[in-house]
């Protein structure tokens, strides 16, 4: 399934993305005679029943030819409101060398906060002394279980699925101290989406080609087996610190061709105006426009 969260008539709601257009899961819950229509990516990704539900009730309106009765004012976020943010920095070995860093032994953890998290075609709005604006393309990982010291192996059982991810970065401001968060968590510098792709629909999250384009010309390719830290070793590696929960998000890290990886006289920062798009294989695309600084 491919699972959005929308709003409509200022409440947030879950639709599923369909071939003909977006279709309000409460809408077809009160088709079924569902008292309880009112769903959201939380409740979806707390209920261990819900993921067999939503697919009955999806193929039972295919079956019947049934479309949804409105469309969402605006599409959100995929997971609106994460518990974690979770994020790993220098996770391919060619950007840990465009940055000039050392490979790393162990994943390199660090987070971005609930404010950070925007939807596709969302515009940023970065902060104004925020100059050297970059983009990351990244595959996010979203958890679907409570996950606590888990193996390696059976990592993957715990995920509810994956979407797209932009680590829009400051660069001034990530190494003006020795703690990247300043520049990592400004306002809109998470987005995600622009839906869910349920696990089910995805083989090996470590074999996906991740591209990002910059006013439409392509400025990183690579593929998720080039990670140092397959999805299944950050699961197993956080979990052994920190209980993961429905609803957390992992940002898995960024290949080479950001911004900073190049000569200081040939980097160009994002400037109003331009919009990044990043696509995972069979993730969809997730478009960000560059705002006015504020």
């Amino acid at each position: 399934m491919h699972l959005a969260s929308g709003r409509v008539d200022g409440r947030e709601e879950l639709w599923w993305m369909t071939e003909d257009g977006p279709l309000r899961v409460g809408y077809i819950a009160g088709l079924q005679d569902r008292a309880d229509t009112v769903w959201t990516m939380t409740r979806y990704l707390r209920d261990p029943k819900a993921p067999a539900l939503l697919q009955k009730w999806l193929e039972w309106a295919h079956a019947h030819g049934i479309k949804s009765d409105r469309l969402p004012d605006q599409i959100l976020a995929p997971v609106p409101h994460p518990g974690k943010i979770l994020c790993v920095g220098l996770n391919y070995r060619p950007h840990a060398h465009e940055s000039q860093m050392e490979i790393p032994s162990y994943p390199v953890l660090f987070n971005k906060y609930g404010n950070s998290v925007v939807g596709s075609n969302t515009p940023v709005h970065p902060p104004r002394d925020a100059q050297e604006l970059d983009y990351e393309a990244e595959l996010v990982v979203v958890m679907g279980r409570r996950a606590t010291q888990v193996g390696e192996a059976e990592a993957l059982q715990y995920v509810a699925g994956y979407c797209n991810g932009n680590d829009l970065s400051a660069r001034d401001l990530q190494f003006r101290t020795n703690q990247w968060l300043l520049g990592k968590t400004a306002d809109g510098f998470g987005p995600m989406g622009p839906y869910l792709v349920t696990a089910d629909e995805i083989a090996d999250p470590d074999a996906l080609d991740i591209v990002c384009r910059r006013d439409g010309v392509e400025v990183q390719h690579s593929n998720t087996r080039n990670m140092i830290f397959s999805c299944r070793y950050l699961i197993h590696y956080i979990s052994r610190y920190m209980t993961l929960e429905p609803g957390d998000v992992i940002f898995t890290g960024t290949p080479e061709g950001v911004i900073f990886g190049k000569s200081e006289a040939e980097r160009q920062w994002l400037q109003t105006g331009e919009q990044v798009s990043v696509s995972v294989e069979g993730l969809g695309e997730l478009v960000t426009p560059i705002g006015s600084w504020q």
